[in-house]
């Protein structure tokens, strides 16, 4: 690894590695932005139902440029395909579904995580701009959360902190943090290093970690 370049993973190797680890026949809510791009990067064989908030469920990839359909959207108003046997209700149902524990997993963007799994993700601290939208009821809603997010802000300030500062969004939701340079899980004693980027060793994902990671081995290269 000491040979091989640091390569942070782009926006859309984020997502693609975020899909390998959908269930097959999963129920998956994506957030708005980087989550969204999950939808285009499924493995093959395997079905996964998306669901959007505003009252969608078994939407697909986004559509072909030129084929849009003005009717599909997901919650970031982004164009969305229809899969066969694909849905629509009204937004009320849609957040029943959530609430209601019937979401195996939610995938949402971030601006900081603790090493309990608290998640701030809908404004920055003294920020007039925000809207908490519906994430607070996805985040306790969801059976799993998953966040996609860059390592550090771009002053190169850590995302994952020992306390959050920004307004926070739920507590202790967070199961699995993907960024641009690892992958790690939020376990009962903490965070666990699994994954890291190519070039990436341990100790450089450490040195942009405000929590102490913990890991059993070298983690594994990010497949990408």
């Amino acid at each position: 690894m000491a040979n091989t370049p640091r390569t942070p993973l782009k926006r859309e190797q984020i997502a693609r590695r975020i899909a390998q680890d959908f269930a097959d026949g999963a129920i998956v809510n994506l957030g708005i932005g980087m989550p969204t791009l999950a939808a285009n990067y499924i493995p093959a064989g395997r079905e996964i139902l998306f669901h959007s908030e505003n009252g969608l469920l078994g939407f697909g990839p986004a559509p072909e440029k030129g084929k849009e359909d003005p009717n599909l959207v997901n919650a970031g108003k982004e164009f969305v395909t229809m899969l066969p046997g694909g849905c629509f209700f009204h937004q009320a149902d849609s957040f029943s579904m959530t609430r209601g524990k019937h979401v195996d997993v939610a995938v949402l963007g971030g601006m900081q995580v603790n090493p309990r799994g608290d998640l701030a993700n809908w404004k920055i601290k003294g920020a007039e701009l925000g809207s908490i939208g519906g994430a607070m009821d996805i985040a306790r809603g969801a059976k799993q959360v998953f966040v996609a997010m860059t390592h550090t802000t771009n002053k190169g300030e850590p995302k994952i902190v020992n306390e959050l500062t920004y307004p926070i969004t739920a507590l202790k939701c967070v199961t699995r943090i993907y960024t641009d340079i690892a992958v790690i899980d939020v376990g009962p004693n903490g965070l666990v290093l699994r994954e890291v980027a190519p070039g990436y060793s341990a100790a450089d994902v450490q040195a942009v970690t405000e929590p102490k990671l913990t890991y059993e081995k070298e983690p594994a290269v990010i497949a990408i």
